[in-house]
């Protein structure tokens, strides 16, 4: 069987129909997508399991593994050589910002992460996605496959200003570093896909929760994301729910029809709870005086530390006065505790009617107004 198909012509003004799953092969689609266009690819090609034989449970039942044709290939030659050809025109369509994911097993992901390499990929992280529930090893001759491997890379070694949310990744994970090593349930219970006959419509469905954890770690409402080999839809599902655009290839017709009905009866969360925890220094610069100009503070108001134990006045300037000197939030700050160093924002508080409030939700207020 071969992998590889015909190439076509790439017109670099080509209109892109985001929000589509696209029927045909993956690298002969993928040639017809416009350069630098895409946020972020997720791909979880085919494994080349190698498998020459059935796998049966204890009870002689038959194992439903992967075994589709379009899992199948006559040598690791041709696999490499479709894998290149992918990732090739994946890099092309991704945007100088944008980043890949790509999963699989040890079937298949070191030779994934050495062509990945040999193209100029910059890899950022491998990170392993522990099963939850595994599948057992039933012929007990090798260690249970509890994990797959995922490799997170940007287009190439200069790609320096690509999406990493940060903070929002430690709120989800209860204000934590998120590690490399991720402990989430495979795809099982009303989340399944059934055929007809209630059996798994596709064979390596993946969990919407892993895909969460991706895209809001690496793109932002509103940007592309790619999934060549799309499968049953799992990444424009939670694409919608998150108000992400995607792009879909898939060239299997029945997983396609699949994926347009489960995509149609999703709806994607409301706007204002897709914002994710920023880090104060993604926050856009708030100078003290721009609060006076908005009259959220006067000229004249005295500040407090939460003690009030020091004390400055505030001048139509956006500087501060204490009993000793004249200069910004900070600097006054510093001076009054005889520190090097001070947060102005946190140091300082106006009265309320006899109560304390920091200064830093009148910024607060004004970054909400802003945006």
């Amino acid at each position: 069987m071969n992998h590889i198909t015909a190439m076509k012509t790439v017109h670099e003004n080509t209109a892109v129909n985001y929000d589509n799953i696209i029927c045909g092969e993956t690298i002969e689609e993928l040639k017809n997508l416009p350069g630098n266009s895409v946020d972020l690819v997720f791909a979880d090609p085919p494994y080349n399991l190698q498998l020459d034989q059935n796998l049966y449970r204890p009870n002689n039942s038959k194992v439903d593994a992967v075994n589709d044709e379009w899992d199948q290939f006559e040598s690791f030659e041709e696999y490499d050589k479709f894998s290149h050809a992918w990732l090739k025109e994946a890099q092309r369509v991704l945007k100088p910002t944008g980043t890949i994911w790509v999963i699989g097993s040890y079937h298949n992901i070191f030779r994934i992460g050495y062509i990945m390499q040999n193209l100029g990929y910059w890899i950022l992280n491998d990170v392993i996605w522990q099963k939850a529930n595994p599948m057992p090893n039933f012929r007990g001759k090798r260690f249970t496959n509890a994990h797959e491997t995922l490799i997170w890379a940007s287009k190439d070694k200069n790609s320096k200003k690509y999406t990493f949310n940060y903070d929002a990744m430690k709120s989800l994970n209860e204000n934590m570093q998120m590690r490399s090593d991720w402990y989430l349930p495979i795809c099982s219970g009303h989340e399944r896909l059934k055929n007809d006959d209630g059996k798994k419509l596709h064979p390596t469905q993946k969990p919407e929760g892993l895909l969460h954890r991706i895209i809001i770690s690496s793109t932002n409402k509103g940007e592309v994301i790619l999934d060549p080999f799309f499968g049953t839809g799992t990444t424009g599902a939670v694409a919608k729910r998150l108000s992400r655009k995607y792009i879909g290839i898939e060239k299997d017709k029945y997983y396609v029809n699949s994926a347009k009905k489960r995509i149609g009866k999703i709806n994607s969360y409301e706007i204002e709870s897709l914002n994710i925890s920023q880090s104060k220094k993604a926050e856009p610069r708030i100078p003290f005086g721009w609060l006076i100009e908005r009259k959220l503070i006067e000229p004249g108001t005295v500040l407090y530390d939460n003690k009030r134990k020091f004390k400055a006045k505030v001048r139509a300037d956006g500087s501060v006065i204490s009993s000793n000197n004249t200069g910004s939030i900070h600097q006054i700050g510093a001076e009054v505790q005889s520190a090097s160093a001070c947060n102005g924002w946190t140091f300082w508080h106006f009265d309320v009617e006899g109560e304390l409030k920091p200064i830093d939700i009148l910024r607060q207020k004004l970054r909400s107004e802003l945006n």
